[in-house]
C-alpha cells in the first residue's frame, strides 16, 4: 500500500469527515454511559501541513485554510474549527488533527477508542501521538480483520453497548474497495448492531456510485442508512476526486437535520466550481 494522507491532510474530504465525525462523538457522549470508537484505517494521526508533502498538494488551502477563513455560522462548523484550534494550540499552529486525535479531543475519560494502522512507519507515529494516553489503544493491523477481532467491545467482563466504528479506506483499488469496506459496515453490524458506523468514500463520477448506493441501502441497521455527501466541483471528471460522502448506518437521531443545516454552508465555502446538488443528506435506508 502506497498511500500516504499527509498528501491530503486538511483537504474538503478531510473537512466533511472531521465535521461529520465530531458530530458523532457529541452524540455519543450526550448520554453517561462509556462508548467505544474503532478506526480501522487511522493513519499518523496528526499532520504538518507545512511539511513538503502537504505544501506539494497544497490541497489543505481549499479545505481547513478556506473554512478558517470564512469564519461560518453553523454550530457544526464552528464546532470543528474549535477541534483544529485546540490541535494547533497543543501542537504548533500547522497541525492538522487526523481522526484518531479528534476521536481522542472528543470523547471522555471513560471512553476507549482503537485505532489501527497497518504501514509500520505510520502506525509508530501514531504511537508517538498518544504515548501515555490509556484510553488509545494503537494496533499495527489490518483494519478489516479488527472489524471480527474486537466487536463487540469490552470493559474487562463488561460489554460496551454503545459506540462508532469509522472505515476510511485509502480507496487504491478505486471501487473495488467497496466490497471488503461495506462487507466490514455487515460484519459489524452483525457482531455490533446497536453502534453507528461511519463508511467514508470518494467521489469521482456520482453516477459510478450507484452499487454502492444498493448495496448500502441492504445493510440491516435498524437505525437506518444515511448518505451525506460534499461536491467541491461537479462530477464529471473520473480522473480527480471532485467530492467525498459518509454513509452512516444507525446514525443518532436528527443528526440528518444537523448536517441538512451544515453541508450546504459548508459547499458555499469550500465550492471551487459550480456544482449540480454540492451537498446531499439522504436516507438510502429510512430508520426503522
Amino acid at each position: 500500500m502506497n498511500y500516504r494522507h499527509a498528501f491530503h491532510a486538511g483537504n474538503h474530504a478531510d473537512v466533511l469527515k472531521h465535521v461529520v465525525l465530531l458530530a458523532l462523538c457529541d452524540a455519543l457522549t450526550a448520554k453517561p454511559a462509556a462508548c467505544f470508537a474503532l478506526d480501522t484505517h487511522a493513519g499518523r494521526g496528526l499532520y504538518r501541513l507545512r511539511d513538503s508533502a502537504a505544501r506539494r498538494t497544497g490541497e489543505a488551502e481549499g479545505g481547513i485554510g478556506r473554512l478558517a477563513a470564512a469564519a461560518p455560522a453553523d454550530p457544526l462548523l464552528r464546532r470543528y474549527l474549535a477541534a483544529v484550534a485546540d490541535c494547533r494550540g497543543q501542537a504548533g499552529d500547522d497541525a492538522y488533527p487526523g481522526s484518531p486525535w479528534l476521536l481522542a479531543h472528543a470523547l471522555r475519560a471513560q471512553d476507549r477508542i482503537a485505532c489501527c494502522e497497518l504501514q509500520p512507519d505510520e502506525a509508530a507515529a501514531l504511537r508517538e501521538v498518544f504515548a501515555g494516553e490509556p484510553r488509545v489503544a494503537v494496533h499495527a493491523r489490518d483494519g478489516y480483520q479488527a472489524v471480527r477481532a474486537m466487536l463487540p467491545p469490552r470493559d474487562g467482563a463488561t460489554r460496551i453497548g454503545r459506540g462508532l466504528v469509522l472505515i476510511d479506506p485509502p480507496y487504491e483499488q478505486q471501487l473495488e474497495e467497496f466490497v471488503p469496506a461495506l462487507a466490514a459496515v455487515r460484519e459489524g453490524l452483525r457482531r455490533w448492531p446497536q453502534a453507528c458506523y461511519a463508511l467514508w468514500y470518494p467521489i469521482k463520477q456520482r453516477r459510478a456510485l450507484g452499487k454502492l448506493y444498493r448495496s448500502a441501502a441492504t445493510l440491516e441497521a435498524g437505525g437506518g442508512v444515511l448518505a451525506c455527501e460534499l461536491l467541491v466541483r461537479p462530477d464529471d471528471s473520473p480522473l480527480r476526486m471532485n467530492g467525498s460522502g459518509l454513509l452512516l448506518a444507525n446514525p443518532p437521531w436528527r443528526l440528518d437535520a444537523r448536517l441538512r443545516g451544515a453541508l450546504p454552508a459548508l459547499a458555499d465555502i469550500l465550492g471551487e466550481a459550480p456544482a449540480h446538488a454540492p451537498a446531499r443528506v439522504e436516507w438510502l435506508r429510512p430508520p426503522a
